[in-house]
């Protein structure tokens, strides 16, 4: 059997045929890297903006960051900001070819596949080399660790006070935060180490920006109050640069913080130090406990002092009869000595002052002082 003719296709089918995708990649393909031309930059420009315009927005997108960190130091792109528009690109530096581009959108999703892992590693090399901002968190912290290291480097340690500021950075209050975020970070260890559950590590500090902070200072987050820690560090200047220890307040000041009075509390508060800062306070800086001799005695509240007076006018009711006292009157009463650690001591009131005193402001007392006075004789009018 003959066979019969082989069919032909319509012409719009053949047309179709000749020019749909594979044959504009062969025709711009012998373009590229046909014998006579060599054009690798033809070669580069078709890969880009025909055969993979994915690269070719990629190309964009460097090109303008390019031109971005040239004009501001870094990558640091708004979320909104755009190429101008062509009229005004070439007037602001940018070439016409990039009119328009959606820089910040473009570093933004740059960022998002960098943290997905998506992002190989040569277009990760070229935005570094950029100086791209892959974290505006990590930013800030490199910002106030510089700002931390600067301070540190004028005053020997890193111990700032709330409203400390290097070069209009606010040291202190960056200080103070990551002092919060250290210390969580430290219970956090505390509670898996006793075997406790830990519902959230958010806002703590990593280990390593810990070991940043304790190269400047390893005293930079004390456990007890940080201006405890600042003065003892001051004093212990003080005492290196060949200076007696300063025992009285306002002896020495420095940097705002009075050494004599800190000094002062230290001995008279000892016992409420803990065993690490009375060993630091007495192995390094030479400060001994006050003796009882030296401490001032307590201070004596007011219903302490209404207390006693009551008590001397109970005496002189009990001896008088009466509490028509003398105005310039004085009436010495036996205080302390029930406790046992305190001695018995004789304390000299003018009770007649006192008596015309509470007369005088009977409506301002309360019920019960009233009645309590009244009891030993007080007379009103």
């Amino acid at each position: 059997m003959t066979p019969g003719p082989s069919p032909t296709r319509p012409p719009a089918a053949r047309a179709a045929a000749s020019s749909g995708p594979g044959r504009a990649r062969a025709d711009l393909t012998g373009f590229v890297t046909g014998d006579k031309t060599g054009d690798k930059t033809g070669s580069a420009f078709i890969n880009l903006r025909v055969l993979n315009p994915e690269h070719e927005h990629w190309r964009r997108g460097v090109e303008a960051a390019v031109i971005y960190a040239r004009a501001h130091g870094d990558l640091r792109v708004p979320f909104t900001f755009r190429v101008p528009a062509a009229e005004d690109a070439e007037k602001a530096g940018w070439p016409a070819s990039l009119a328009n581009f959606p820089l910040g959108q473009w570093t933004a999703d740059a960022r998002r596949f960098y943290s997905r892992g998506d992002m190989d590693q040569e277009r990760v090399a070229q935005l570094e080399k950029l100086g791209m901002v892959w974290s505006h968190f990590d930013v800030a912290w490199a910002k106030g660790l510089s700002a931390a290291r600067g301070w540190a480097a004028e005053h020997g340690h890193l111990l700032a006070p709330l409203d400390a500021a290097y070069q209009g950075a606010p040291v202190g209050i960056w200080l103070k935060n990551a002092r919060v975020a250290a210390r969580k970070a430290q219970e956090i260890e505390q509670r898996r180490a006793e075997g406790l559950p830990v519902q959230s590590s958010a806002g703590a500090m990593t280990r390593e920006r810990r070991e940043q902070l304790e190269e400047i200072d390893p005293s930079w987050c004390p456990a007890w109050p940080v201006t405890w820690q600042r003065c003892f560090h001051l004093v212990r200047q003080h005492l290196d640069a060949g200076q007696a220890l300063p025992t009285t307040a306002g002896e020495v000041v420095r940097h705002g913080e009075d050494l004599g009075r800190w000094v002062t509390s230290v001995r008279y508060g000892w016992d409420q130090l803990t065993a690490v800062q009375q060993w630091m306070c007495e192995q390094v800086l030479g400060i001994e406990p006050a003796t009882e001799e030296e401490k001032p005695k307590p201070r004596t509240s007011q219903a302490d002092k209404w207390a006693m007076h009551l008590t001397a006018a109970e005496q002189f009711f009990a001896r008088e009869g009466h509490l028509t006292v003398p105005r310039k009157h004085v009436e010495t009463i036996a205080v302390g000595g029930d406790s046992g650690d305190q001695a018995q001591r004789d304390v000299e009131l003018k009770l007649g002052t006192w008596v015309d005193n509470q007369r005088g402001r009977a409506a301002a007392l309360t019920p019960e002082r009233v009645e309590q006075l009244s009891k030993v004789g007080m007379r009103w009018a």
